[in-house]
């Protein structure tokens, strides 16, 4: 098999890993360009598309011209009980370059994560050690394990797909006998995998593709952008407000909160992984969700991480984050961590102890 290693270790100061598969080189795509951003996409979706999806403008600014992030005075938390006790502050594990980093995978030592401009998957430690596991993905930028421990990375790049890691194999890059691209101009988002061997992602609309590689959807009205799947495997969270919904007048808010923005819409999950009863459950929720083995849901939204409660979508508290946090999840020894991924000038890592564990449905056992 013809392999391709873009060597970027150096550029990082990564420490090197051994790759015992390589992803086959694929003359159409670009690796580190975004499909929407790839000048041969008209011509792609023209020649293998029905209903030829509009090539999109590109959306934020271009790689190195993000904003520098605004100051941080990382003032001891409050705490909330049993979850993150009172008096800690974030600390800084990691800072680099790449952008766009989506649904991080929990290890041992820390979490995984997927840069997609940069084509790679970086494991990044809580001692600030950082080891490039993958460097051949076609614009990685989310990720998902399914209870297997299979790791799976969602491509950006024209054609996008969703790959198995190791071994390097295609899962999925159509739905109806036509590539993804055909479902619109969104990015491939975020991905969570379910305990049937399937995942579920966002494109501009939620999706499923179960355990064999079928895709189905879409499925409800939300746009979507972050996604969780419930302890019990029954309910799907994305990210975003249903049209109209408003919260209510007395909508109650944890002490010293701000007003909140966003919010998570709620599916039921059936047994073939379909999707039923979209509703908004909850009036916080902007990017990347966590869940603990409580049920209750971390999502990043006005400044913070709100955690709300799984049984009725009000809130239990609000943590000040770092600015430009974007995405959180749990991860290291036990999933005792909480890490805040940020992205601004540049792509750091943030963590803090938490009293609580994280859910994830599979272990990912590096190599």
């Amino acid at each position: 098999m013809q392999a391709r290693t873009l060597v970027l270790a150096g550029l990082l100061s990564l420490a090197p890993a051994a790759f015992a598969q390589q992803q086959p080189v694929d003359p159409v795509r670009t690796p580190g360009v975004q499909a929407g951003r790839d000048p041969n996409r008209d011509a792609f979706v023209m020649k293998n598309c029905k209903a030829p999806a509009p090539t999109p403008a590109p959306g934020g600014p271009p790689p190195g011209q993000r904003p520098p992030a605004p100051q941080f005075d990382n003032a001891p938390i409050a705490g909330i009980p049993g979850i993150v006790a009172a008096g800690q502050r974030w600390r800084k594990v990691w800072e680099g370059t790449g952008n766009n980093t989506d649904s991080p995978i929990a290890t041992d030592k820390g979490i995984l994560l997927a840069q997609n401009d940069l084509s790679q998957i970086v494991e990044i430690g809580l001692d600030g050690s950082s080891t490039v596991i993958a460097s051949d993905t076609y614009t990685g930028g989310a990720l998902a394990i399914t209870p297997a421990g299979k790791l799976y990375v969602g491509e950006r790049a024209l054609n996008r797909s969703i790959w198995e890691v190791s071994p390097r194999r295609l899962f999925t890059n159509t739905m109806n006998g036509e590539p993804l691209e055909c479902l619109g101009a969104a990015v491939l988002n975020d991905l969570v995998a379910d305990r049937k061997g399937g995942m579920y992602m966002t494109m501009g609309g939620v999706y499923y593709a179960n355990s064999k590689g079928v895709v189905s959807g879409r499925y409800g009205k939300v746009g979507g952008n972050g996604i969780a799947v419930s302890l019990d495997d029954k309910t799907l969270y994305v990210t975003g407000r249903l049209p109209d919904a408003m919260p209510p007048a007395d909508l109650k808010l944890p002490p010293g909160a701000p007003q909140p923005t966003g919010g998570l819409v709620a599916f039921d999950i059936q047994p073939d992984g379909s999707l039923t009863n979209e509703r908004q459950f909850a009036w916080a929720g902007n990017d990347g969700t966590a869940v603990d083995l409580q049920g209750r849901l971390y999502t990043p939204g006005n400044g913070g991480a709100w955690i709300i409660d799984p049984k009725t979508g009000g809130f239990l508290g609000h943590i000040p984050t770092p600015p430009g946090t974007h995405g959180l999840h749990f991860g290291g020894p036990n999933r005792s961590t909480l890490f805040a991924i940020t992205l601004n000038a540049e792509t750091a890592v943030y963590a803090i102890d938490t009293q609580v564990k994280g859910y994830q449905p599979g272990e990912w056992r590096g190599k």
